[in-house]
């Protein structure tokens, strides 16, 4: 797999923008959806698109495992909408991880990205990640889990925190190229203690890129 053999940025950015309304809807829904979509960024040098392979839901503060669970704070304050935002937090004191806000303005809701499939701009990636594709193996590690994909794409709290995904102005954006996934397999959430047994995390059957646990609990 090499940039050679994938779609050229011009074509891959006339995929379809997703809309707010897509995203002001219950996480799972969105969580679902989301699969198969094209996470795209505009860079100086060129453009990163990474086909979104896992996700994973937070049901807002019903959701003892959400960061708005104990209400609205500065910190949280974009998974209360509107809905597309991009919410970005640090973690673990060494990376951050992208999430995207849900259902209507004023109701918290996100979804967190897990995986990317690498499609354009995978040695850009590479660099960012200070891997070489040398190693035929680093191409499955560059964006599978959410602190390399966030690295991969320069995804930073200053940066890009509250950003919008659906805007046409925006630097990071959602689109669907039509690529539609035969089969979703969902799972218990994982790297969380807090309800890590409710089954909401998303992922494409079979995609190589799925970071964490390949066990599947339930296809659908």
């Amino acid at each position: 797999m090499t940039d050679s053999l994938m779609p050229r940025p011009r074509e891959s950015l006339r995929a379809l923008l997703l809309s707010q309304e897509f995203f002001d809807r219950d996480p799972r829904v969105v969580a679902r959806a989301l699969l198969g979509k094209l996470l795209a960024r505009r860079t100086p040098n060129g453009t990163l698109v990474g086909r979104v392979v896992e996700t994973e839901a937070y049901l807002g503060t019903g959701d003892p495992a959400a960061h708005s669970f104990s209400g609205k704070t500065p910190r949280n304050a974009v998974l209360f909408g509107p809905p597309g935002l991009a919410y970005v937090y640090f973690i673990y004191g060494n990376h951050y991880c992208l999430n995207v806000s849900c259902l209507p303005d004023g109701v918290a809701g996100g979804v967190l990205f897990r995986a990317l499939e690498p499609v354009i701009g995978i040695e850009a990636m590479a660099r960012a990640r200070d891997m070489s594709l040398s190693d035929k193996s680093a191409l499955k590690r560059i964006t599978s889990g959410p602190g390399r994909m966030a690295e991969a794409f320069g995804i930073t709290r200053d940066r890009d925190n509250g950003k919008d995904f659906t805007s046409a102005r925006s630097d990071l954006q959602l689109r669907d190229d039509g690529y539609r996934v035969r089969r979703v397999v969902v799972t218990r959430r994982i790297g969380i203690v807090k309800a890590a047994e409710e089954p909401l995390r998303y992922i494409i059957e079979g995609n190589p890129f799925v970071s964490g646990p390949k066990a599947w609990a339930k296809k659908t």
